[in-house]
C-alpha cells in the first residue's frame, strides 16, 4: 500500500486531502500537533466525513490513517510515496525544518511534496525555507473545497468529525513534480498552472469575499443568507463574470467554460450546510485589499482587458468599511 504523509490535520487534510487519499487506496498520516486530535484519529485509525449540500446530506468513513505529532513527522517522510502540507502559510516556516529532517533520512530518494496553501507561489517559499535536494518537488495546487469552522454541534460528540461540500477536486501544477506525476483520482495536474491560481483567486476568493463583505453591511451572519439577496447575489455575478471574462482573454480559456465554473461558485456559495460565516470569509479584510489579492487584483486583470470593474468595486467599498472589525 502507498503512503501518504499529510502535514496538518485540520479541517482540509482531514476534509478534503483525507477523502481523496482514503478514496484511492492510500495509508494516510497526519501530522498535527493537536494531541486530542491525534488520540482520536489512533483510537480507530478512521473519522467520518458528513458530504452535505441543500440537496442531500451523507456521511463516509476515512479509514487506514492514523496521526503522529511533529516529533515522529521525519520517520514518516523516510519512506513516503507523496507528501502534502495544509498546516497554514504562517506555520511553513515552523514545519519546514522538519520537512528536512524527512526528506535527509530519505538517502537520496526523491519524492514531491503537493502545498495546499493560500499563498500565491507558495512553492517557491516552500522551497526556499526547505532547501532540499534537486529530486524532491514543490508543487503548488489549489485548494477549491470549501469546508466549513467545526461547531460541536457539528461534530455530533466526535472531534475528528469534519463537514465538507460535495465538490472534491484538487488542482496541481504538473510543472512542479520532479518525480513520475503520480495518478490520483480527484488530483488533475495541469500545465499552465496560473490559469487555476488567478481563477480560484479572481473567482472563487473574489465572489466570496464581496458576498461577505456586503452581507456584513446588510446584517447578514452567513454566506447563504448574503447570496439569498438578490441585490447581492446580482452583484456577485456580475463582479465575476467580469472576472470570468478577463480570465478568458488572459489565458485563451472559453469564456463559457469560465462563466460555467462562476455559475458553480455562485451554487455552491448557496450551500446552508456548510454554515460558513460572513465574519469568516471576510476576515483579515486588509489583507484582502493588497493590490494583488482577490478585488484590486481582479479589478487589475480586468482593466487590463478593458473589462468593467463596477461590480467589485462595490465590494472593495464594502470591504473598507470593516478595515478594524474584521482584523
Amino acid at each position: 500500500m502507498k503512503k501518504a504523509v499529510v502535514y496538518g490535520g485540520g479541517n482540509i487534510g482531514r476534509g478534503f486531502l483525507g477523502q481523496i487519499l482514503y478514496e484511492n487506496g492510500y495509508e494516510i498520516v497526519f501530522v498535527d500537533v493537536v494531541k486530542a486530535m491525534i488520540e482520536r484519529i489512533n483510537q480507530t485509525n478512521s473519522y467520518p466525513i458528513r458530504i452535505v449540500s441543500n440537496e442531500c446530506q451523507n456521511e463516509i468513513t476515512v479509514t487506514g490513517c492514523r496521526a503522529v505529532t511533529p516529533d515522529g513527522a521525519p520517520d514518516e517522510i523516510a519512506d513516503a510515496d507523496i507528501i502534502f502540507t495544509s498546516a497554514g502559510v504562517k506555520v511553513l516556516p515552523l514545519i519546514a525544518p522538519v520537512i528536512r529532517e524527512g526528506l535527509e533520512k530519505r538517502k537520496g530518494k526523491g519524492v514531491d511534496i503537493i502545498i495546499c496553501e493560500n499563498l500565491l507561489h507558495v512553492d517557491r517559499y516552500l522551497s526556499d525555507l526547505v532547501k532540499g535536494p534537486e529530486n524532491v518537488g514543490f508543487v503548488e495546487a489549489s485548494v477549491g473545497r470549501m469546508v466549513p469552522v467545526m461547531t460541536p454541534e457539528m461534530q455530533d460528540g466526535d472531534i475528528a468529525r469534519v463537514w465538507v461540500e460535495p465538490f472534491c477536486t484538487l488542482y496541481v501544477d504538473r510543472d512542479g513534480f520532479k518525480n513520475p506525476v503520480p495518478e490520483i483520482r480527484g488530483i488533475v495536474p495541469s500545465s499552465p498552472f496560473e490559469y487555476h491560481i488567478q481563477s480560484k483567486l479572481f473567482l472563487h476568493n473574489m465572489g466570496h469575499a464581496i458576498a461577505a463583505y456586503r452581507g456584513l453591511n446588510k446584517g447578514y451572519e452567513f454566506i447563504w443568507e448574503a447570496m439569498e439577496d438578490p441585490d447581492i447575489a446580482s452583484n456577485v455575478k456580475e463582479a465575476m463574470y467580469a472576472s470570468a471574462e478577463a480570465l478568458s482573454e488572459e489565458f485563451g480559456v472559453e469564456r463559457s467554460s469560465v462563466t460555467a465554473y462562476a455559475d458553480d461558485l455562485m451554487s455552491r456559495f448557496r450551500n446552508r450546510y456548510l454554515g460558513d460565516t460572513c465574519r469568516r470569509v471576510g476576515r483579515d479584510p486588509e489583507r484582502k485589499l493588497a493590490p494583488d489579492d482577490r478585488l484590486l487584483g481582479a479589478i487589475k486583470l480586468c482593466l487590463k482587458h478593458g473589462i468593467k470593474t463596477d461590480a467589485i468595486k462595490k465590494g472593495v467599498d464594502a470591504a473598507l468599511d470593516h478595515l478594524v472589525d474584521l482584523q
